[in-house]
Formats: structure tokens, C-alpha cells, sequence
């Protein structure tokens, strides 16, 4: 979530800094006067706002800060905590303990589920949680499947490979079956 939304926001400042840069580089007068002149029309406007009424307009600035700090300060803390783990804690038999990463469980999930019969691709997404890991699993499987049958397959290989395979514990198990079209859907 926070990755998306840090994506968004510098490629839109990216944008407004390139065609800042380009704007003033083709016209550099016109560019510095509207600045010039904006400012000091807002520097007026500031100006008649606090001789109208001191105590509102110190209101203001304390309320702009605040919000400033609350917006920018979250943004910040969001981005620079460490927030989630990457990976999930395995004991081992011996007692020692090894963090495995929730990428490695992932491709392992999806080479092993791409084996099953009729299942064309797997694109898996694991989140640790504590000790244990959340997957969601997308699918893709050739049309003409029981799709219970399939999914009872899916869950069970799942299950398997994640608890008797790696030594951890599944958490919630989310699975999205896609069919690929039938033959004559591609000759359209």
C-alpha cells in the first residue's frame, strides 16, 4: 500500500519538476516574473489576513503547521519504520532458528504448484505473520476442469509444501482459479 502510494507521488513530482525545468529553460523571464509576482501577491494577501484579525491568523499558522507535522511526519514514520517482516522464523530440530524469506516461499510455491496437472500458472503472494504465513494464490488452469476437485488439490499440495515441506506454520489460505479460454474462444 505504502509502496503504491510513495510510487504516485514521486512520479507525479518527477513530472511537475520535469515540466517546471522545461518551462522555465524555454521561457525563463516570463517564468521568474509569474513566480515573482504570485509570491508577492500571496505575501499581500497574508498581510491584509493578519492586520484583519491577529488572533485568527495565528490560528492558522499553528493549525497549518500541526496538520503539516501529522501528514508529513505519519508519511515519514510509514516509510521509515520497519513495518513488516520479510520473512517468517523456522525452528529447526536441533533448536537453532533461520528466517526464511517470503520470496523464497513464493517461487518454491510456485514451481511446486506448477507441476499439478491442468495448472498452467501459480502466482502466489505470502505475508509473514508472526510465526505463521498468509497466502493468497492466483491460479490459472485450463478450462475444462472440476474446479473442486482442482482447488481441494490446490489447498492440500499447498498445505504439503508449506507445513511438511518447509517447516512452517499456514496461516489464512486464499485461492482464485482462472480458466484460460476454450480452443475455439482463440480462433475467433
Amino acid at each position: 500500500m505504502i509502496n503504491t502510494f510513495n510510487r504516485i507521488v514521486v512520479v507525479l513530482l518527477w513530472l511537475l519538476m520535469l515540466a517546471a525545468i522545461g518551462y522555465i529553460t524555454i521561457f525563463p523571464d516570463a517564468a521568474f516574473t509569474a513566480l515573482v509576482d504570485r509570491l508577492s501577491v500571496a505575501k499581500e494577501m497574508l498581510r491584509v489576513q493578519q492586520e484583519v484579525n491577529d488572533g485568527y491568523f495565528l490560528i492558522g499558522q499553528v493549525a497549518v503547521g500541526i496538520v503539516a507535522v501529522i501528514v508529513f511526519g505519519g508519511l515519514l514514520w510509514l516509510e521509515l519504520w520497519p513495518h513488516r517482516q520479510r520473512g517468517v522464523r523456522v525452528r529447526t530440530v536441533k533448536g537453532s532458528s533461520v528466517e526464511l524469506d517470503t520470496d523464497s516461499i513464493a517461487r518454491r510455491l510456485s514451481w511446486h504448484l506448477d507441476q499439478l496437472a491442468d495448472v498452467i500458472t501459480v502466482f502466489p503472494e505470502v505475508r509473514s505473520r508472526g510465526n505463521a504465513v498468509d497466502i493468497e494464490l492466483e491460479v490459472e488452469t485450463s478450462p475444462d476442469i472440476d474446479v473442486q476437485m482442482k482447488t481441494d488439490e490446490v489447498v492440500e499440495s499447498t498445505r504439503d509444501i508449506v507445513e511438511e515441506g518447509m517447516g512452517l506454520r499456514l496461516g489464512k489460505l486464499d485461492v482464485r482459479m482462472r480458466h484460460l479460454p476454450f480452443e475455439d474462444e482463440w480462433e475467433a
